[in-house]
């Protein structure tokens, strides 16, 4: 029950951020604001480690395989369309279309045992899910 909560409070922050950031762009662009956001992101995050856990970032070098360690890189990715499509699209377009392309590349992540992932065997539920999540971004008022 707490991971379900946990994913909610995940897509709403998401959300959120990405409105925000969108109106940081407006006022600066798109790379003052990403890299402000990451900073902002790093700082949090050292003084979370420095109060909560403070394990060696040493251990980093253990990390296999090495690509493993992009995560942070693609989060700059991340941020700079989040903001491009809330821009183009809104929020709620852009939010829907972003979960949709979520839930399709982590199915097929799954599917195929992508990234190491425990490899999952077909599922036609999961096929007519994700066809109608395809659906209601068509029937949410597209214009």
């Amino acid at each position: 029950m707490i991971g379900i909560f946990i994913a909610l409070l995940s897509g709403a922050l998401m959300s959120i951020q990405g409105v925000f950031n969108t109106e940081v762009t407006e006022r600066t662009s798109i790379w003052v604001a990403g890299a402000f956001v990451q900073l902002t992101a790093l700082i949090v995050c050292l003084a979370a480690w420095g109060i909560t856990d403070r394990s060696s970032f040493m251990e980093l070098k253990n990390v296999e395989p090495k690509y493993m360690l992009l995560g942070g890189a693609i989060g700059a990715f991340i941020t700079i369309t989040v903001i491009k499509s809330m821009e183009a699209l809104g929020p709620a377009r852009a939010v829907m279309l972003i979960v949709t392309a979520q839930l399709l590349v982590a199915y097929l992540i799954e599917l195929f045992g992508i990234f190491g992932v425990d490899k999952q065997p077909f599922q036609w539920s999961k096929v007519v899910g994700m066809a109608l999540a395809i659906a209601g971004i068509l029937v949410f008022k597209w214009e």
